[in-house]
């Protein structure tokens, strides 16, 4: 049976990743985790550390324990979170510093929406695996602060950036790759993420409202419900800004949304995003190679695509079509996600030094990106494993 296969095979694969951040990853000199390893497991031992990388660690670690109970996983845990606290969380104007430096000095301290965010997810995660309500209320402040100054009342979801004390930013990219936009969708599915985690350990009827809020913005403005693709960035308004189509996104967002549904138990929008989950697997198909990997991206309007196959839309495309295999047993979705994963275990497994690469070229070369990093993380993939595990 493929279910089986496919739920061992992963359930070792978290093993080795989170074998890998144990072994490779923790900094011994400076405390916390180091910002960056390369494919040879060389360290950049004075590389800055960054809130979504660290944020990432204390989730994965906080919740393989909350899956499988070993001690040693707490242990982590409360490494992450001992170091996230003492450096990254900006005691004075709420939110977390986007970096530190080396050594936990501040570095680049503006306020990104998407790294609190992640911040919130770590910290309801690492309060389900100890308890401590001093965890919670971090989660709680973190949440107020986006509330505060990152939701717009206006026209609804939330800014992307800010200066450290959340005065408005000209650049609000999250990465260099992104465009220069007032709202993305990658922002709001991880803000979603994070409230729906949140709600499962404080479930308040305020913070229901912000989820239902945010998937209703995922029908109405977000998602081409002619396409089933997601539209990716826009302004303040909500008027769309370019046609660029990332099916990694497209297929991450077509599980987390219905969870997100299903976490706040709203029938309205389960029934709504059932159907889209299985509209958006569809049009996530587009992007499937041959070989069963998922492409990177499509630009509609030089119908170009962006033929490498990165390490990130692999694992969620795993996810993906194991949720619409649910929703839809006679389907080819189950088969569509054990190809993905065998083509990651032939091409993106690093046999030798551990973890995954960040992707081949169309060559089927490897590329020579960060195996850890400020974007390199043990999130997509152990929550690829984890979510398998728990789902077969």
């Amino acid at each position: 049976m493929i279910q089986q296969t496919l739920k061992q095979e992963l359930q070792t694969e978290l093993r080795r990743i989170l074998h890998y951040w144990m072994r490779f990853l923790p900094d011994e000199q400076h405390g916390g985790f180091y910002g960056k390893v390369d494919n040879q497991n060389n360290v950049e031992v004075q590389a800055p550390k960054g809130a979504v990388l660290n944020a990432r660690i204390l989730w994965a670690f906080s919740a393989a324990y909350n899956l499988t109970r070993d001690p040693s996983l707490l242990e982590m845990a409360h490494r992450a979170e001992k170091w996230f606290s003492a450096h990254l969380l900006d005691t004075e104007h709420g939110g977390v510093f986007w970096t530190v430096d080396h050594e936990g000095r501040p570095l680049e301290t503006k306020k990104q929406t998407y790294a609190i965010a992640f911040a919130i997810y770590a910290y309801s995660e690492y309060f389900r695996a100890t308890k401590q309500q001093a965890v919670l209320t971090v989660a709680i402040r973190l949440y107020n602060h986006l509330q505060r100054f990152s939701y717009d009342p206006q026209y609804g979801g939330y800014l992307e950036a800010f200066t450290r004390d959340w005065k408005p930013l000209s650049d609000q990219r999250l990465s260099e790759k992104d465009a220069n936009e007032k709202k993305t969708t990658n922002t709001h599915l991880h803000v979603l993420e994070a409230y729906a985690n949140l709600y499962t350990v404080w479930p308040e009827s305020t913070l229901r409202k912000n989820i239902q809020d945010i998937l209703r913005l995922f029908l109405d403005r977000i998602i081409d419900r002619k396409s089933g693709h997601l539209h990716l960035f826009f302004n303040e308004q909500w008027k769309v800004k370019g046609q660029l189509v990332s099916y990694g996104h497209d297929i991450e967002a077509s599980w987390l949304l219905l969870e997100a549904a299903h976490t706040i138990d709203d029938p309205e929008l389960v029934t709504a995003f059932k159907a889209l989950a299985l509209k958006m697997t569809l049009a996530t198909e587009e992007g499937l190679a041959r070989d069963g990997g998922l492409w990177y991206e499509y630009e509609p309007s030089t119908q170009h695509t962006v033929t490498e196959k990165h390490w990130w839309p692999q694992a969620e495309a795993i996810v993906g079509f194991v949720n619409a295999w649910q929703l839809q047993p006679s389907g080819r979705f189950l088969q569509r996600a054990y190809d993905c994963w065998k083509f990651t275990e032939k091409h993106l497994l690093d046999k030798t030094n551990g973890e995954w690469y960040w992707g081949i070229r169309e060559d089927g070369a490897v590329m020579e990106e960060d195996k850890a990093g400020l974007w390199k993380c043990p999130y997509h993939n152990a929550r690829a494993c984890m979510e398998i595990m728990k789902r077969l």
